[in-house]
């Protein structure tokens, strides 16, 4: 029995002019589609216009009515609606002061917050230059940096070891609040953790974008950073993002942005770990856990300044995992 026919908006990949097909199956609105737009049916396929997903026959089925889909000749390809907005970009490039001068104006409007959003993201984006990795494709990139800062993974990598340099520094003060008798124990566990520390270069390989799977635990490999947003909720309500690697100003923006510990730093880990090494009664401290709440992702997510919460997390260490559990020996008789 034939399927019954559903309607579709199809639309080829190379024009915004959409028509109305309807099909009962994948097979036949693809020979529909190739028929208007003449294109070859060997090669050709369809996609979902939002997002570019190929579709399948049983992908088909489950799509409503009126759905739009974008049908592609062989060797082309479609990433989704970003496809239109690139196109958009490409097309104002040559007039690129007038569309930045025009955007300005429309942004003066305070009872259109949603446009103004939009509007300044295309102010920004006009201005990116997010491919260029070395100094000399972005000179203006690197204006105010030290000359010895090549490429733009180099200078984000210092300022990562400057954060966890500053973290180191904070633990090590704290040895004047350690119970006198257990000091020379907490300046060997700063040394194993400022040896590890040293190993995996200050964790300045998430902001390089050559070292995709470590890169890939906090951002994309082109660079875009996320705000986690306050502690107890599940992300950000303002959707913050950002791309240091884009422009200056992004780069200068980024800077602000905080790597907040969500068991708090000097409230909770560093305190815990002065008691567990002073009451530790010839255990041996877990220093590896203590290390991961200080310098890893673990315990670390990247928060626009706005949305730090500087108030008391209340939040404390797992109390089973400061020493390290002894191994059971058993007698066999």
């Amino acid at each position: 029995m034939a399927e019954p026919l559903r309607p579709f908006r199809l639309r080829g990949c190379g024009g915004p002019q959409k028509f109305g097909v309807a099909a009962g199956s994948l097979r036949g609105l693809l020979r529909k589609g190739c028929r208007l737009l003449q294109l070859p049916l060997a090669g050709s396929r369809l996609c979902l216009y939002e997002d570019g997903t190929e579709l399948t026959e049983s992908y088909f089925r489950a799509l409503p009515p009126q759905t739009e889909l974008v049908l592609l000749g062989p060797g082309e390809s479609w990433r989704g609606c970003a496809t239109d907005i690139e196109r958009l970009l490409a097309a104002f490039c040559g007039q690129q002061g007038a569309v930045v001068e025009a955007a300005r104006r429309l942004l003066t409007d305070e009872r259109a917050p949603h446009r103004q959003k939009l509007l300044a993201d295309l102010i920004h984006n006009l201005s990116e230059n997010i491919l260029a990795e070395n100094k000399e494709d972005d000179k203006k990139w690197f204006e105010g940096l030290e000359s010895r800062f090549k490429n733009k993974s180099s200078y984000l990598r210092h300022s990562c070891e400057s954060r966890m340099r500053g973290y180191m520094r904070e633990v090590s003060g704290f040895i004047s609040n350690v119970h006198p008798a257990a000091r020379d124990a907490y300046r060997g566990i700063i040394d194993l953790m400022a040896d590890k520390l040293k190993s995996v270069k200050y964790n300045g390989c998430y902001f390089d974008r050559r070292e995709e799977e470590e890169a890939a635990r906090l951002c994309t490999t082109e660079g875009w950073f996320s705000c986690q947003g306050p502690f107890d909720r599940d992300d950000c309500p303002c959707k913050h993002s950002i791309n240091p690697y884009s422009n200056r100003e992004s780069r200068i923006l980024f800077s602000t942005w905080n790597l907040d510990h969500i068991i708090e730093k000097k409230r909770a880990v560093v305190p815990e770990l002065a008691e567990a090494v002073k009451t530790r009664d010839g255990r041996e401290v877990n220093w590896e856990y203590f290390y991961q709440l200080l310098f890893t992702l673990d315990n670390l997510k990247l928060v626009h300044i706005a949305c730090h919460k500087k108030t008391n997390h209340n939040l404390s260490c797992d109390k089973t995992r400061i020493y390290r559990a002894t191994k059971q020996t058993y007698v066999i008789s």
